[in-house]
């Protein structure tokens, strides 16, 4: 037991012990979180789509309807709609699924701000860590939506994007919606990245940028076949 006060040295050091002990632990809360997932979404018996976007839109904005439209023809074609669980595009995803009866997956993330769960889930899980959520998020996916977003919006793009380049998944459609959103990141990536040669013409193929509802809907089904 340590004895006080402790010294500089000894603080440091005793901050380190304990939080590597805290970190073994940690890895008992993380496979539980792992089980949980695998469990639960082994189980639908669905393809699912993840629908990604911003937590910050309120359900008049146009991206929150077009997510809502988009959540509802998937549902409707016989997809499950995936989502992170919370508000804004999240929520209009799930509502959409919930609209027609639909399979509504919401895995939600404890967040000190923004993220509180949605009413539109009927298949919820609650998730700590944010890579094992991403974890489930995609391999529980065979397509992508991705919606209007912040930071967190383009982790999981990129991250599903390298790993498709990277070959470690098998590749799935990526759709990105809102071509006004899109159009500057998209050419970035085509006068930076593709001119200095980092990455190749053919990454491009991994993602589409389309706007219609129905027109992704319909793209969706041609490329996963239920």
């Amino acid at each position: 037991m340590a004895k006080y006060p402790l010294s500089c040295d000894e603080t440091q050091q005793y901050w380190l012990d304990n939080f590597n002990v805290g970190d073994s632990w940690r890895l008992f809360r993380i496979m539980a979180e792992f089980v949980d997932g695998f469990d639960t979404l082994s189980a639908v018996n669905r393809p699912a789509v993840t629908i990604f976007g911003s937590a910050r839109f309120a359900e008049d904005d146009k991206y929150y309807k077009v997510a809502r439209e988009i959540g509802k023809g998937l549902s409707e074609a016989g997809y499950a709609i995936m989502t992170g669980g919370g508000p804004g595009i999240m929520e209009a995803g799930n509502r959409g699924a919930d609209d027609v009866g639909g399979v509504s997956i919401g895995l939600n993330i404890d967040l000190p701000f923004e993220q509180e769960g949605n009413p539109y889930v009927n298949v919820p899980l609650e998730f700590k860590y944010f890579f094992v959520r991403k974890v489930m998020l995609i391999k529980y996916a065979t397509a992508f939506i991705c919606m209007p977003g912040g930071f967190g919006t383009l982790d999981e793009l990129f991250e599903a994007v390298t790993l498709i380049q990277t070959r470690r998944i098998k590749g799935f459609p990526i759709v990105l919606v809102g071509k006004d959103f899109w159009a500057g990141l998209v050419d970035w990536i085509k006068e930076q990245m593709m001119a200095v040669q980092t990455i190749s013409g053919g990454d491009m193929d991994i993602f589409v940028v389309l706007d219609d509802p129905d027109e992704i809907v319909q793209y969706i089904k041609r490329t996963v076949i239920i």
